[in-house]
C-alpha cells in the first residue's frame, strides 16, 4: 500500500525505478527474440544485464480486451488473439489509470515477460516462472518501474534459469467500484480479477516462452501482495499452475473488508462528480458513467480523494459466497479455507512509520485516528470496537524506546513520542499481526511456509524518522546494483534474498543450496515459530557468505494476540 508519506532511500538507491539498463524500449543487440502464439510472431528485444548475462524482453502483450466501453467497470475478458500476423513486443504497455501518473490508459491489461536468452533456455526442459504483483494501495502501480533483469542473470548465473512476468491491473474506481450497484452487476474486486486472468494467461501461453506453466510462483509487495493473500482465499489458484507465493508486506487481513453497499456515499459521490452524470440516479450510475470521458472519471476520482481521506477509498470488497472474498479473511482462516500452496511471507521492521503523518496533526486523538482506520467512511463504529481500540492503546506505551522505528531509543526525530507509538501500533494492525495470523494458520494446516524480517539499516539512511519502512526490500529483491553501490555489506543481503527467491520459485524451499552460501532458513511450524532477519549484523567479515539470525516470532506477542483476537471487529 502506498504511505501517507515517502522518502527515497538514497540517489543511487532509487535507481531501482530507473536502472542504466534501457527499459522503454531494451536495447536490442543481435537477433530479435521471437515467440510464435496462435499464429502471431511476437517480437521482443535483448541486451546484457549488469552481470553481463543476455535477457530477453517482451513488453506489452495483451492478456484481456481492452476494457473500454461495455467492458468499463466489468470483469475482464481473456484474449487469445492479437488480430495481426505480427506484435511489436519491444516496449511495455500503457500504465492503467491512477492519479498523478503519465502516461495512462484504460487499455492497459497488459503483460511483460523477462527471460534468459534463447541459448539458455535451449539447453533447458520448461523453466519455473515467477508473476510479480505490484503494490500502491489499489490507487497506483505499474509493472513497467521494476526491472527484473538482474533477476533473470543471477538465476542463470547460479544455474537454475526462470522466466519471470508482470503485469498491469486495473486499479481505483476503474479497478475497484463499490456500492450496491456494482455488487448486483458482479462488477466488484474487478483489479483482482485482472489478475486472475493474467495468470490464467500465463498458466495457458508461457510455454511458448520456454516457462513451465505448471511451476508458477506469485510474488508482490504491499497491495500486491495483499491481492496474492486474498486468491489464496477462495480463487483456485492450484488450478492455474500455482506451486508456491512469496508474500512480502501485506496479508489478506491488511485492508478492513465490507460488503459493497457499506460504500454507497462514496461511488454516488463519485458519480455525481463525473460531467455529464450529476444528475443520475443512485443505483443506475454505470449506463452513464461508461460512456464518460476518461478525463472525467479521473477529475472526479481527484475530487473525492480530497474529500474522503481513506487510506484504501477504492479497495477490494466481500463478494459472496461464490466470489473471491466471500467471508472475512480472519473468518477464513481460522476455519482452514484458504489454498494449501506453499509460501515466504515477511514484513520490514518498521512498517507503520510510512502510514502515519508527519508530524501528527494537532490536536491529535489517537482513539479517532485509529478508528477512522478501522472504520473509514461513512463512519460506523461499534461500542464494541470503541471498547477494543481504548484496550489497544493500553498495550502500547507512550515510550519512545518501545516506539517505531524500533531500536532507536529515546530518540523522537522532532516529532514527540506519540508519533512513535503510533508508527508502531499501526505497523502492528496492518501488517505485522495479519502476517503472524496467516503463516500460523498455515503451519496449523501443514502448509510448507518460511517467514522472515528485513531489517538491514542502509534502508533507513535517507529518513530515519522512518526506519526500515514499508517498500524498503524491494531494490534488494530485485538484486539491483544500487544496493552494493549503497553498501557491500547490503549488497551480499541482496544477493542472498534473491538466491532464497529463485531456490523457492525453482523448488520450493528456500534451501536448494545454489548460490551464495547462506543461512539454512528453517520452516515455520507450529513448534517452531521462527523467522530469518535479513540484516548484515552477521555477516562474515570477508562477505564470503551470508550469515542471518533466526529469531522467535514472539516480538509484541501480547499486542498482536490482541489485535488478532479483535480481528473481526476490525473488519479484517
Amino acid at each position: 500500500m502506498t504511505a501517507f508519506t515517502t522518502s527515497s532511500l538514497s540517489a543511487r538507491l532509487l535507481r531501482w525505478t530507473s536502472l542504466s539498463l534501457c527499459l522503454a524500449p531494451l536495447c536490442a543487440l543481435g537477433a530479435v527474440p521471437t515467440v510464435e502464439i496462435d499464429g502471431t510472431s511476437i517480437f521482443g528485444a535483448s541486451q546484457p544485464s549488469a552481470s553481463n548475462v543476455t535477457i530477453e524482453f517482451f513488453g506489452g502483450i495483451p492478456f484481456a480486451e481492452p476494457p473500454l466501453g461495455r467492458l468499463r467497470f466489468a470483469p475482464p475478458v481473456a484474449t487469445d488473439s492479437f488480430a495481426a500476423p505480427r506484435l511489436n513486443a519491444t516496449t511495455f504497455g500503457a500504465s492503467c489509470v491512477q492519479l498523478g501518473v503519465d502516461s495512462v490508459s484504460e487499455d492497459c491489461l497488459t503483460l511483460n515477460i523477462f527471460r534468459p536468452s534463447e541459448s539458455v533456455l535451449s539447453n533447458e526442459s520448461l523453466v519455473p516462472v515467477m508473476v510479480w504483483f505490484y503494490g500502491g494501495g489499489f490507487r497506483k502501480g505499474t509493472s513497467s518501474s521494476f526491472n527484473a533483469s538482474e533477476i533473470i542473470a543471477q538465476s542463470v548465473l547460479r544455474g537454475t534459469p526462470v522466466v519471470y512476468v508482470s503485469f498491469n491491473y486495473r486499479v481505483g474506481p476503474f479497478g475497484f467500484p463499490q456500492g450496491t450497484e456494482a455488487g448486483e452487476l458482479g462488477a466488484v474486486n474487478l483489479g483482482l480479477e485482472d489478475q486472475l486472468a493474467a495468470v490464467s494467461w500465463v498458466h495457458k501461453h508461457i510455454g511458448a516462452f520456454g516457462g513451465d506453466p505448471t511451476k508458477i510462483t506469485l510474488f508482490g509487495q504491499s497491495a500486491g501482495s495483499v491481492s496474492i493473500a486474498d486468491l489464496y482465499l477462495n480463487s483456485g489458484l492450484e488450478n492455474f499452475g500455482v506451486r508456491g507465493a512469496i508474500m512480502e508486506s501485506g496479508a489478506a487481513e491488511t485492508v478492513p473488508l465490507f460488503n459493497a453497499s457499506r460504500r454507497d456515499l462514496i461511488w454516488d459521490t463519485f458519480a455525481t462528480n463525473v460531467t455529464g452524470c450529476e444528475d443520475v440516479a443512485q443505483g443506475s450510475t454505470f449506463s452513464c458513467l461508461r460512456n464518460a470521458t476518461t478525463s472525467a472519471l479521473v477529475s472526479s476520482w481527484e475530487a473525492v480523494a480530497t474529500t474522503f481521506s481513506d487510506l484504501v477509498l477504492f479497495g477490494p470488497v466481500l463478494d459472496g459466497p461464490t466470489g473471491l472474498l466471500p467471508d472475512l479473511p480472519s473468518k477464513l482462516l481460522a476455519t482452514g479455507r484458504f489454498s494449501k500452496i506453499p509460501f515466504i511471507t515477511g514484513t520490514v521492521l518498521d512498517e507503520g512509520t510510512a502510514f502515519v503523518p508527519q508530524p501528527l496533526p494537532s490536536p491529535f486523538d489517537p482513539t479517532v485516528f485509529l478508528l477512522a482506520s478501522a472504520s473509514p467512511s461513512p463512519h460506523q463504529s461499534s461500542t464494541q470496537l470503541e471498547e477494543d481500540i481504548e484496550t489497544l492503546l493500553g498495550l502500547y506505551p507512550d515510550d519512545p524506546t518501545a516506539g517505531s522505528p524500533f531500536g532507536t531509543g529515546n530518540e523522537t526525530f522532532g516529532l514527540g513520542s506519540e508519533y512513535k507509538r503510533m508508527a508502531a501500533l499501526v505497523g502492528d494492525v496492518m501488517t505485522q499481526a495479519p502476517k503472524r495470523a496467516w503463516i500460523q494458520a498455515a503451519a496449523k494446516a501443514g502448509v510448507a511456509a518460511y517467514g522472515y524480517m528485513f531489517a538491514d539499516k542502509t534502508a533507513a539512511e535517507a529518513k530515519p524518522s522512518l526506519g526500515v519502512y514499508h517498500g524498503t526490500e524491494i531494490p534488494w529483491v530485485y538484486g539491483l546494483p544500487s544496493v552494493e553501490e549503497a553498501s557491500a555489506e547490503s549488497g551480499v543481503v541482496s544477493r542472498a534474498m534473491v538466491d532464497y527467491w529463485l531456490s523457492f520459485v525453482v523448488s520450493g524451499t528456500p534451501n536448494d543450496g545454489k548460490g551464495l552460501a547462506r543461512t539454512i532458513w528453517p520452516q515455520y511450524k507450529s513448534d517452531n515459530q521462527v523467522l530469518i532477519q535479513f540484516d548484515t549484523t552477521n555477516l562474515t567479515s570477508d562477505l564470503s557468505d551470508a550469515t542471518f539470525a533466526t529469531i522467535p516470532d514472539d516480538y509484541r506477542a501480547e499486542q498482536m494476540a490482541f489485535i488478532d483476537s479483535i480481528a473481526a471487529d476490525l473488519n479484517e
